[in-house]
């Protein structure tokens, strides 16, 4: 068996479901909460609809499983956003979204939440780092990072429709 294959899930004003079966055929998932919680969740082998154990963290307590299941992974050139109390995330731009066609900079988001766009994902493409005339479109993936209020945010304004 090669890598597991991880699948991702938009749960539009939630956050981001990922899913995974184990080489033991054990169905997982996890939850990324826009909150910065995360709810891990295992499932039935002869039913992977039904939850047969499921658990909340809180951003720290995930943080700490993942130091606990991967403990060589700090290394002194890594960035943690979370250790400076940023986080990064994706936020998916709708078909109906207000800000389908107009430009990155109408949306304020900078001002209005200090969080930055450090790029955009658009089909199979990245644009790094995208100039406040870069002009959005449904199904745009903006790659925000900002303080988890600022993210939230940024969230909000671009889900407007």
């Amino acid at each position: 068996m090669g890598a597991p294959r991880l699948s991702s899930t938009p749960l539009p004003g939630i956050g981001v479901r990922y899913d995974m079966t184990t080489r033991d055929r054990q169905p997982l998932s996890v939850v990324a909460h826009r909150d910065g919680d995360r709810t891990f969740s295992v499932y039935r082998r002869d039913d992977p609809d039904a939850c047969a154990l499921s658990v909340r963290l809180t951003a720290g307590e995930a943080t700490a499983l993942v130091g606990a299941l991967l403990p060589d992974h700090h290394t002194p050139n890594l960035l943690s956003t979370t250790d400076l109390g940023l986080v990064a995330e994706r936020i998916e731009l709708s078909a109906t979204s207000y800000w389908n066609g107009r430009v990155l900079g109408e949306t304020r988001m900078r001002t209005e939440t200090g969080v930055s766009v450090v790029a955009v994902l658009r089909r199979a493409e990245a644009i790094p780092s995208p100039a406040p005339d870069f002009r959005l479109a449904g199904g745009d993936t903006l790659i925000v990072i900002g303080t988890r209020e600022g993210v939230d945010a940024a969230a909000t304004i671009l889900g407007r429709e």
